[in-house]
């Protein structure tokens, strides 16, 4: 290991364990292909599309026998996933793109390359269960542009041993069909909770950690130690701490399957936790964590990638198949986030935006919009009519009361009775005692709120340090959002990512945070944390953390007044 290199990378936990061993590399990326032209002859323009068709069907037939494989191994998920992507292999808006691009003079292998760089911009900029997409999507243009150029496919290593999997991001053709009884941990640079690297981790029930920063320089061969809960690999570990890491897994694993019920405090103080979700595709999963009912519903994928808003009728059908899943708890929708960084062909921004993190996004742009919003609410107000189920309904991007106030009213003009809205501005946060006479809940966004307060772009990667929810600062807004929701007897639940941190969400009980929403594998493990606590001890952790003037200070001061931890081996 060359001097200066950490011995321990952090990332995201996604499929809980430990495993060890040397690490393997996937390797033999695909070459971007040249811009360059075919002959232009109408035979030319034939066979270059001929070419593409059959590359992209050749495409959607192995990632559709792949998934027959995995589905007799018993894993169906990824049956599901690869069946997913051997639709996007075979989109014909897909088609059509790459034809005009061949009729535009240009060859095969560049006008898939093309073609498809055109939908992973509308998903990267989708919002992050969408952004998650992306990778699959890459995956199966480089099946394609690889059959197209007559260079090998990028695979998974060949071994006789047990190992670490290491890559820029596995693709789910790879994973679907890996044997577990080889595979003991997975490790990406990239990907996310909602990835289908970790879909399908979990499905295998191989340990694995997600956007880790330096594993793709680890050497080939590199023993690693993988934590897939606390989200490290540690290199080069000894036989002790292998040890101790298997202990401490079993351990956890044992403490969570006793987590169960209602989130609460060890003292009985409620806390429901609840799921962030993209679409009904979610809701399995979110029922399987024990999820009390959904926090964030992102309505997002319901619009991607058209020219026309949805129909009413399927806007219903959607939102209905969610609301039947919790008869007993409550959905919270967030109506369309889009603009700015999101865009979509039906709600033109009025003008270029420099700055398209502090653009027209949200409810800023609905409210240019308002027949869009206006359908979204009588569509929700539809879906849940004669359901049992709390529906709640809530809006991005608010600042301040008139934006409020006038959000209220439309879901009042709608039907909607339970209207609130995201804190995710500080400006929200300083004036959130004003916000909250106007709507019936907050819900914080972390990941948001923590961009604005610290004015770091979330897609800027050199600032990650400010894009952390365990800054002091942030800490601050969300207990000014909390306090003044408690006293107008308002809800102040939190669906950013920081709920999903058993640490944080403790502190964030302590700060008064009403409810927790997020990821379903991230459910078990925090209901165990809250349920080895009492509101007391979170709070101390509250008052601990924000008396801190750093984000690793105030995790350590958080956790000193969080004894219980140890038994869950965080």
């Amino acid at each position: 290991m060359p001097d200066g290199t950490p011995r321990v990378l952090t990332g995201t936990g996604v499929s809980p364990g430990a495993g060890a061993g040397p690490v393997a590399r996937v390797a033999g990326a695909v070459p971007e292909p040249p811009a360059t032209t075919h002959g232009g002859t109408p035979a030319d323009v034939r066979a270059e599309k001929e070419a593409a068709a059959a590359a992209l069907q050749a495409v959607a037939a192995d990632l559709t026998e792949r998934g027959e494989r995995a589905a007799a191994a018993g894993r169906t998920e990824a049956r599901d996933v690869l069946g997913a992507q051997a639709m996007m292999a075979r989109d014909p808006g897909l088609a059509e793109g790459v034809e005009a691009r061949i009729d535009q003079g240009v060859a095969a292998a560049r006008a898939v390359y093309e073609a498809f760089g055109v939908y992973r911009e509308m998903l990267a900029g989708a919002g992050e269960y969408l952004a998650a997409r992306v990778g699959d999507l890459d995956d199966v243009r480089d099946r394609a542009v690889a059959r197209l150029l007559g260079v090998p496919l990028p695979g998974v290593p060949e071994r006789d041993e047990p190992f670490v999997l290491v890559a820029r991001d596995l693709a789910p053709a790879d994973t679907a069909v890996l044997d577990p009884a080889r595979v003991v941990a997975f490790v990406t640079e990239e990907g996310g909770p909602t990835s289908h690297t970790a879909i399908l981790a979990r499905a295998m029930g191989v340990p694995a950690v997600v956007a880790c920063p330096g594993c793709a320089d680890l050497a080939e061969g590199t023993r690693v130690l993988v934590d897939g809960t606390a989200g490290t690999v540690r290199i080069d570990p000894t036989d002790a701490e292998v040890d101790a890491a298997r202990r401490g897994s079993a351990a956890r694993a044992a403490a969570l399957a006793e987590a169960t019920g209602p989130g609460a405090t060890r003292d009985g103080h409620p806390v429901p936790l609840l799921a962030n979700i993209g679409g009904p595709s979610d809701v399995a999963a979110a029922l399987e964590a024990g999820a009390e009912g959904v926090g964030l519903y992102r309505t997002e994928f319901l619009f991607l990638d058209r020219s026309h808003p949805p129909s009413d009728a399927e806007q219903e059908s959607a939102y209905r198949a969610v609301l039947e899943a919790f008869p007993r708890g409550k959905v919270v929708v967030r109506v369309l986030d889009a603009g700015a960084d999101k865009p979509l062909a039906f709600l033109p921004p009025s003008a270029e935006e420099p700055n398209p993190a502090l653009g027209e996004r949200g409810l800023r742009m609905l409210r240019r919009h308002p027949g869009v919003l206006n359908a979204q609410l009588r569509a929700l107000a539809r879906a849940a009519a004669g359901l049992t189920t709390r529906l709640e309904v809530m809006a991005p991007m608010v600042t301040d009361v008139a934006e409020a106030r006038a959000f209220a009213a439309a879901c009042a003009e709608a039907g909607i009775d339970h209207p609130g809205i995201m804190i995710e501005v500080p400006a929200a946060a300083l004036r959130a005692g004003d916000l909250a006479r106007e709507v019936e809940f907050f819900s914080v966004g972390t990941n948001d709120l923590t961009q604005y307060a610290c004015a770091a772009d979330r897609q800027v990667g050199a600032l990650s340090h400010l894009q952390d929810p365990w800054q002091p600062a942030v800490l601050d807004l969300v207990a000014l959002a909390a306090e003044a929701a408690a006293d107008t007897e308002r809800g102040c639940g939190v669906c950013g990512e920081a709920a999903a941190d058993p640490v944080l969400a403790c502190v964030l009980v302590g700060l008064g945070a009403t409810s927790l929403s997020m990821s379903a594998p991230s459910l078990p493990l925090v209901r165990a944390a809250l349920a080895r606590h009492t509101l007391a001890e979170c709070r101390r952790a509250a008052v601990a953390a924000r008396s801190a003037p750093t984000p690793a200070e105030a995790r350590t001061a958080a956790r000193a007044e969080l004894p219980a931890l140890a038994d869950l081996s965080l």
